[in-house]
């Protein structure tokens, strides 16, 4: 059976889907950028990055799941500049927990975000 996530501790979807979707006891989040719960983009890397990583958080909370039981991250930087410091603040959120990832740099990202970060956890 299919489920749809939806919080108030994370921002709307901004277009048409959802913030996570339950499957099969897994949770598959759609993309954070750092917008807060009230819609507005927080300025700079490492505040977006802390902004996107508690807006997963709650999604996955809402979804009965949490950072340790994400199984798969895939990060999307606006500059790949940014690699070490998102590193850094990943780092903090996921402790000694180490989920596979993948990290691109793409041309733009919505907002202008500089950080958008989707994943894959267990319920």
């Amino acid at each position: 059976m299919l489920e749809i996530v939806s919080t108030k501790d994370a921002p709307q979807a901004i277009g048409p889907y959802s913030q996570a979707i339950c499957v099969n006891g897994m949770v598959f989040t759609s993309g954070q950028i750092g917008l807060t719960p009230k819609g507005d983009l927080v300025v700079g890397i490492e505040k977006q990055t802390r902004q996107v990583l508690n807006n997963l958080q709650a999604v996955l909370r809402e979804a009965n799941s949490g950072l340790n039981k994400v199984v798969k991250t895939t990060i999307f930087l606006s500059d790949m500049e940014y690699f070490a410091k998102v590193n850094e603040i990943y780092e903090e959120f996921f402790g000694e927990h180490k989920p596979a990832r993948s990290t691109v740099a793409v041309k733009t990202l919505p907002k202008d975000a500089l950080v958008e970060i989707e994943c894959i956890a267990l319920k």
